[in-house]
């Protein structure tokens, strides 16, 4: 006889065979509390920065924002544009009672222009070193020894050199064992690298936590990056399965830029639409990403941590581990099956630019005539324990929409991250049930997998969040 489990709220209903301590299953975590975020950012190289920072602002309630420093990069070597930063500020402040309306939490401007800093205006290495502090470099360090346990999570958008100088002289300056506190504290993701200062962090300080896709732009690395898969032009977006409809320049036209003092501010797309973007969209808080666990994906990507190998397109080969290019096998709108690095940020492409878009109607429109997302739950907890042939019941009970609106469910059976990888189908009997089961495979051993619950509201734009079921399977 097979073992059945149910996933009610509490425990687990085990209707026979093994006991409850065997077979525990562990609730959810209570909410946790915002992450802290300081961005590096080559404002003004070309009007993809300003396009991320103008949704970074609309998502600034979701995280304790702490720094945003003006850097440069390959591409604006000799100076940086804090005052655009500021500008984009001011268009935030003249919204930011209507984004109130719909979510508490959004800073205050005033906050926001007082942690607007400045790098020192060289580009790479040559920003670092004795006589290259900055008001960002310093800033940063201020930020990381703060008294707060909770790491400090640095998306770079240009070059990292920045960061760079205040590593240099936190390690010129205090003991190894003081060290390796502050790196202890850092989260990277960098936009590539965009001067050679990336590759001398990972050098110099192996222990700090790097999510990226190494290579030097110049050397083609944007056709190789994961964060490409944000948007894409024609040949990487539409042609590789992605829908590019949602991230051209019409569809911004109608949904962003039409929309109040913020969308005035969003620039017509030159080369991709907001290039930097992925490295702040796996820190939203919507029940899929998990930044600490960037082999997980959501929807900024899913990244591996790979360790020292030679890439063929930069400077030097690697010296230690790094959370970089990963694969997914996703169908895309051709209705084909495409594996590719960027497959695993594209294929959530729908609903970030939908949730992107909500965001854009609360800052002009009244809270009755603007959708908010579902809250998604699965009923008895999302880390569930299974044996062989035993059925798992998963319940999407609970979940509710604030409008008011119809919900519809998906089960998505997400192979990549688990540890029981197989594509073929997981036997889900109904994908699309607000409650449904499949029966836990044969293993060899205990072997982990991944099912996302997927709810969308029945609102304009479709809002979509998430909670990640992961089964662990016992011979």
């Amino acid at each position: 006889m097979k073992l059945i489990r149910q996933v009610f709220c509490g425990a687990a209903l085990l209707l026979s065979g093994f006991s409850g301590a065997d077979l525990a299953q562990a609730q959810d975590a209570p909410d946790a509390p915002k992450r802290r975020v300081l961005v590096l950012t080559d404002i003004e190289n070309e009007p993809d920065d300003t396009q991320s920072m103008i949704r970074f602002l609309t998502y600034s309630n979701q995280w304790d924002v702490e720094g945003l420093v003006a850097t440069t990069s390959i591409h604006q070597q000799k100076r940086v544009a804090p005052e655009k930063i500021k500008q984009l500020i001011e268009a935030y402040r003249k919204v930011r009672p209507n984004l109130l309306l719909h979510e508490k939490g959004y800073p205050e401007a005033d906050y926001l222009i007082s942690i607007t800093k400045s790098a020192y205006p060289d580009f790479g290495l040559n920003a670092v070193g004795k006589g290259k502090d900055s008001e960002g470099s310093e800033w940063i360090i201020k930020v990381v020894d703060k008294k707060d346990d909770r790491p400090v999570w640095i998306p770079v958008w240009g070059g990292a050199n920045c960061l760079a100088q205040a590593l240099w002289k936190v390690k010129m300056t205090r003991s190894p064992e003081d060290v390796k506190k502050f790196v202890s504290k850092i989260r990277m993701y960098t936009i590539s690298d965009q001067d050679d200062t990336g590759p001398w962090i990972r050098k110099n300080f192996p222990d700090v936590f790097y999510v990226g896709s190494p290579g030097y732009h110049a050397a083609g690395a944007y056709h190789y990056a994961t964060w490409s898969g944000i948007s894409g032009d024609k040949f990487h977006g539409r042609f590789a399965g992605a829908n590019f409809e949602i991230v051209d320049n019409p569809w911004l036209d109608e949904h962003v830029r039409s929309h109040g003092p913020m969308g005035k501010e969003y620039p017509f797309t030159k080369f991709l639409m907001e290039g930097d973007t992925p490295s702040f969209l796996g820190l939203i808080n919507n029940g899929l990403n998990d930044p600490e666990h960037p082999e997980y994906g959501g929807w900024g990507g899913r990244y591996e941590l790979y360790t020292p190998r030679t890439l063929k397109y930069f400077y030097e080969p690697e010296t230690r581990p790094i959370y970089t290019d990963a694969m997914d096998e996703v169908k895309g709108t051709d209705g084909a099956y495409h594996t590719s690095n960027k497959a695993t940020l594209w294929r959530w492409r729908e609903a970030f630019q939908y949730d992107f878009a909500a965001r854009m109607d609360w800052t002009i429109k009244p809270y009755k005539d603007a959708n908010h997302p579902p809250k998604a739950v699965v009923k008895g907890g999302t880390r569930i324990n299974a044996k062989v042939g035993e059925t798992v019941l998963l319940s999407a009970e609970g979940s509710q929409d604030p409008d008011g609106n119809a919900l519809n469910y998906e089960w998505i059976y997400y192979p990549e991250p688990g540890s029981y990888n197989i594509k073929e189908s997981l036997g889900i009997k109904d994908i699309k049930a607000a409650q449904t089961s499949f029966v836990a495979p044969k293993v060899e051993k205990p072997e982990t997998i991944h099912i996302v619950l997927a709810v969308t509201d029945g609102g304009s734009p479709a809002l979509t969040r998430y909670q990640r079921v992961i089964v662990t399977v016992y011979p």
